[in-house]
C-alpha cells in the first residue's frame, strides 16, 4: 500500500474510533489489510469469510462514510475474503433466474463471538465445553446441542463461536445459521409461493443447522410440523443441529411432545447469570475488543452495579466510552460512579452495595481490601471478612457464589459459614453486636462516615 493510501486508512480508523466508538473494534487495526485505492474503491482484505460477511452487513455504511470524509471524494469500501481478487465478483444466478435463497435472512456471525473471547465461569462451563465438543466433531459429540438460559447470558455467543470454529477449519462446509423467526418467515413465504421444494432443499441438505431462539416455534403448528421433518432428516444423516432457547425443552409452551423429545436426544445445557468474578472478567474482555482500557476497580464497580446480563455489561462499556470521550477524561471510578451508578460522588445517596460495605468495614477495623481477599486466617482479618460477607448477604441481591467470588474466590459454603458465625457471635457478644450495628448505621442512606 502506498504511503498516501496508508494515511487514508489511518484516517478511516481514526474517524470510526471518534464518531462510531460503539462499532470500532481493536481487530480493525490488527486484522484488516487495506489495499491501494483504485477507481474510487478502497479494497480491504479481511481475515476470513466470517469477517467479510459481518463487516459487509453491519459496518459498510460507516466505513464508506469514514472513507469519504477522509478523502473528500465519493470513495466506496469493499471488503474481500483472504483469497478474493479486487475484481467484482460474478453474480450467481439459479436456473430459475433468481439469486440463491441460501443467504436470505441468514444471520451474520460476529467475529467478536469466538471461543477465545468467551469468558468461562461456573455458570456457563458445561455449555461452553459442549459447544467446543460440537465445533470439534460436528454430528458426533452432542446432537442436538440445546443451550438455554435467560436473555443476554451468552447463548448466541456460543452459537456463533461454533459457527466460527467450524468455518475456520472447513471454509467449504454447508452451514446455516439463522433465527427461528427467519425460519418461520421463509417457511410461510415458501408455502405462499409454492416453493416448498426449494425450502426443504435449503434446510435439509446442510451440514450444520444452527437456530437461535427456537422458542418462537411455540403455538405454530404447521411450522412445527415442517421443523420436525427437517430435524429428522438432518439427524438421520448425522448432520449437526444446534439450538438456543430461553427455556428448557419441557417448558416451551405449546410445543409438540415429539419435538420436546427430540430436543432432549442430545445434550441440554443451561447457562445461568454470571457470578461477580465472571462479570468483571467479561467487562475486561469486552473492553479489550473495543480497544478501551478499564481499570480493575472500575470493572469491579460496574460488575457490582450490573448483575443482570452480559448485554447490559457491554452497554455499560459503551456508556463509559462515550462519556469519557465527551468529557475528554480517562475512564476512572469517579466517571463510573457518575454515569453507571448515577452518583455525583461516593458519599451522596449511598446505597448498601458490596463496595460501600467494604469501605465501611475496612474503615472501621483498619484493614485493607487486599487483606480481606487474601488467604490470611488471623482473627483481625477473618472477623472483618465475615462481617462483610454477612452484610453483603443481608443488604444486596448477590448470590452466595458472587459474594464469595469478591473475597478471593471463596465458595458458597464459606459465605454460609461466615453468615452463621456472625449471627451467632452477635447473639453472644454484646460488644461485637455494637460494632456490627455501628457499621450498619454507616450503610444507611442518611448515614455518614466519620
Amino acid at each position: 500500500m502506498t504511503n498516501p493510501d496508508r494515511k487514508v486508512w489511518e484516517g478511516v480508523l481514526a474517524h470510526l474510533r471518534k464518531h462510531h466508538p460503539h462499532l470500532f473494534r481493536k481487530w480493525f487495526e490488527d486484522e484488516l489489510e487495506p489495499l491501494p485505492l483504485a477507481g474510487g474503491t478502497l479494497p480491504v482484505r479481511t481475515r476470513s469469510g466470517v469477517h467479510r460477511s459481518y463487516l459487509t452487513q453491519n459496518c459498510l455504511g460507516q466505513f464508506n462514510e469514514a472513507a469519504r470524509n477522509v478523502t473528500g471524494a465519493l470513495v466506496s469500501v469493499r471488503f474481500l475474503e483472504p483469497g478474493e481478487t479486487t475484481a467484482p465478483p460474478p453474480r450467481v444466478v439459479l436456473g430459475n433466474g433468481k439469486a440463491p435463497a441460501q443467504g436470505e435472512r441468514m444471520l451474520a456471525v460476529n467475529p467478536d463471538c469466538d471461543f477465545e473471547s468467551f469468558v468461562i465461569g461456573p455458570t456457563n462451563r458445561m455449555a461452553h465445553a459442549a459447544a467446543r465438543a460440537v465445533a470439534d466433531q460436528p454430528g458426533r459429540s452432542y446432537n442436538p446441542l440445546f443451550i438455554h438460559g435467560d436473555v443476554g447470558l451468552g447463548k448466541t455467543h456460543l452459537l456463533q463461536a461454533i459457527c466460527i470454529a467450524i468455518r475456520e477449519r472447513d471454509p467449504g462446509v454447508s452451514l446455516c445459521y439463522l433465527s427461528c423467526e427467519g425460519f418461520i418467515t421463509q417457511f410461510i413465504e415458501a408455502v405462499q409461493s409454492g416453493e416448498m421444494s426449494d425450502f426443504r432443499h435449503r434446510f435439509r441438505e446442510v451440514d450444520i443447522l444452527v437456530i437461535d431462539d427456537i422458542q418462537t416455534l411455540s403455538s405454530r403448528d404447521r411450522t412445527q410440523e415442517e421443523f420436525f421433518h427437517t430435524f429428522n432428516s438432518l439427524y438421520q444423516a448425522q448432520k449437526q443441529i444446534v439450538l438456543s432457547c430461553d427455556a428448557p425443552p419441557d417448558l416451551i409452551p405449546d410445543l409438540e411432545k415429539r419435538l420436546v423429545s427430540r430436543f432432549k436426544w442430545g445434550l441440554v445445557a443451561q447457562i445461568d447469570p454470571p457470578c461477580f468474578e465472571t462479570r468483571s472478567a467479561i467487562l475486561q474482555s469486552k473492553a479489550r475488543l473495543r480497544g478501551v482500557e478499564i481499570p480493575g476497580d472500575v470493572a469491579a464497580y460496574v460488575a457490582q452495579q450490573i448483575d443482570t446480563n452480559i448485554r447490559e455489561l457491554e452497554g455499560a462499556i459503551g456508556t463509559l466510552q462515550i462519556a469519557a470521550s465527551v468529557d475528554g477524561v480517562a475512564i476512572d471510578m469517579e466517571l463510573a460512579r457518575r454515569v453507571i451508578g448515577g452518583q455525583p460522588s461516593p458519599d451522596n445517596g449511598r446505597q448498601a452495595t458490596i463496595q460501600t460495605i467494604i469501605e465501611a468495614v475496612t474503615d472501621f477495623y483498619g484493614v485493607r481490601l487486599s487483606d480481606l481477599q487474601s488467604k490470611r486466617r488471623a482473627r483481625s482479618v477473618t472477623i472483618p471478612r465475615q462481617i462483610c460477607m454477612f452484610l453483603a448477604r443481608q443488604n444486596t441481591r448477590h448470590s452466595l457464589e458472587e459474594i464469595g467470588g469478591y473475597f478471593g474466590g471463596r465458595d458458597h459454603t464459606t459465605v454460609m459459614h461466615a453468615v452463621r458465625m456472625t449471627e451467632e457471635r452477635r447473639g453472644l457478644d454484646p460488644e461485637f453486636e455494637a460494632e456490627v450495628r455501628t457499621i450498619e448505621e454507616r450503610l444507611r442512606p442518611s448515614g455518614k462516615s466519620p
